[in-house]
């Protein structure tokens, strides 16, 4: 027999067996595949499992083709393992996966893990991913509504950390947008659902402001659904189109003239004329005229004290009272403690609207302030002086209450003053008697 023995297909040599040798004691079977030599040995020549019986099978796979004999005998052998692995895997959790789908998942996650090994993410992903909750939209937002409604109750003394006038509007806002999303978990909300929201008929009809205010509670919901686990820390919803926050357009600034303070001061009577005298001639805001207190206007001479646990910027700020506010408080002198105005935010605006409509002065949103803000930087071209009375911010000033008003209709405005000392107003002590 001629060596090396020669392993033909259709007269073309794909494999050789090669004899023993010097060094060697067993046959070997050598062949080429992907541009590899591959050898493997064996003990006898011929019968049953010996070099030529798996040389002339080989040759009609390799004839074929096949993929399985490209792999070395060490190849081979890892295949093997990491099929078992994967058998045992699945028996164990129910999880099935292939082979090439386990190999190529982890050749994408090590390109994005430079330098770190998949058990590491898996470990710190472990640590840090929270496990998300399915919850109804409607249930997280009633659960929501109704954790931040302590913080709605103020302390003796002081003002509540949440406004229950803010809340309550936030609340209604909330049920719309729950109400539009019925049946839904918060965890399964998109982008397209929130920008489906905004383009409904009903959002569309409201103002660019009221829709900023949605998004503003819509942002306080999610950011408290996250800390809940409702909602994946990297939810990503805050980047939908309809979330980014729409210029809104200023109402235009409309005041009272001096004329109609006076018409209204002269018919009040009580405590409304104390509320309407602060209100035009010290420009306080309503929630502040709502809170405060007598002590606060005579604590400090010359100036109405608004506290940090009241303002609406929780800042204190001494607002001077100047001398026609100071002759329309005169009478109430013997009020030196308890709330100037005792009813409730709505009982205020509906005497107040009563009273208008009484002397006909057609309603003017926020007048009182917007016309004492308008009126002082008119008398001192000052917008930092005027800010600081008002405690607002000097560019707001300018942007809303420049021009507004003349000079000589400030002065006439800051002149406004009871012809007489009023008899409608009871002091204290006869009251109580």
């Amino acid at each position: 027999m001629k060596w090396p023995y020669k392993l033909k297909h259709r007269n073309r040599v794909l494999a050789k067996v090669y004899r023993p040798c010097a060094g060697r004691l067993s046959y070997r079977v050598v062949w080429h595949a992907a541009g590899q030599r591959m050898m493997k040995s064996f003990r006898t020549f011929s019968g049953k499992g010996g070099a030529r019986q798996y040389g002339e099978a080989l040759v009609k796979e390799l004839a074929a083709q096949s993929q399985a004999i490209t792999l070395t005998p060490r190849q081979a052998t890892d295949a093997l393992a990491a099929l078992e692995r994967l058998a045992s895997f699945h028996q164990t959790t129910g999880r099935k996966a292939s082979l090439l789908a386990v190999v190529c998942d982890w050749c994408a996650a090590a390109a994005k893990l430079p330098g770190h090994t998949l058990i590491e993410a898996a470990e710190v992903f472990r640590r840090t991913a929270a496990l998300v909750q399915r919850r109804d939209v409607a249930e997280a937002v009633e659960e929501f509504i109704t954790a931040e409604e302590p913080r709605t109750v103020a302390s003796r003394g002081q003002r509540p950390q949440l406004s229950p006038k803010y809340a309550y509007n936030r609340a209604i806002q909330l049920r719309r947008f729950a109400a539009a999303f019925s049946g839904y978990a918060v965890c399964d909300l998109g982008k397209p659902d929130l920008d489906v929201f905004f383009a409904s008929k009903q959002l569309t009809s409201f103002t660019s402001k009221s829709r900023n205010h949605h998004r503003a509670a819509i942002r306080q919901f999610l950011a408290w659904a996250v800390r809940k686990d409702y909602l994946a820390n990297g939810h990503r919803l805050l980047e939908a189109d309809a979330m980014c926050p729409e210029r809104a357009n200023t109402a235009e600034v409309e005041i009272y003239t001096p004329k109609q303070l006076r018409a209204l001061l002269k018919a009040a009577a009580g405590p409304m004329r104390a509320m309407i005298a602060i209100g035009g001639l010290a420009g306080l805001r309503t929630q502040e005229l709502l809170r405060l207190d007598w002590d606060d206007v005579w604590r400090v001479a010359g100036h109405v004290a608004i506290t940090a646990r009241r303002p609406k910027t929780r800042a204190r700020r001494l607002v001077e009272i100047c001398p026609a506010l100071a002759a329309w408080l005169e009478p109430f002198r013997a009020h030196v403690s308890g709330p100037v105005w005792s009813g409730a935010e709505i009982t205020w605006q509906q005497h107040f609207a009563a009273l208008r409509e009484a002397v006909k002065v057609t309603r003017k949103a926020n007048g009182l302030r917007h016309s004492f803000c308008s009126y002082h930087f008119a008398l001192h071209s000052n917008e930092n002086l005027t800010a600081t009375q008002a405690g607002n911010l000097p560019a707001m000033i300018h942007a809303h209450y420049k021009g507004l008003a003349t000079k000589k209709e400030a002065e006439t405005w800051f002149a406004v003053k009871p012809a007489e000392i009023p008899r409608n107003i009871i002091p204290l002590k006869e009251a109580t008697a």
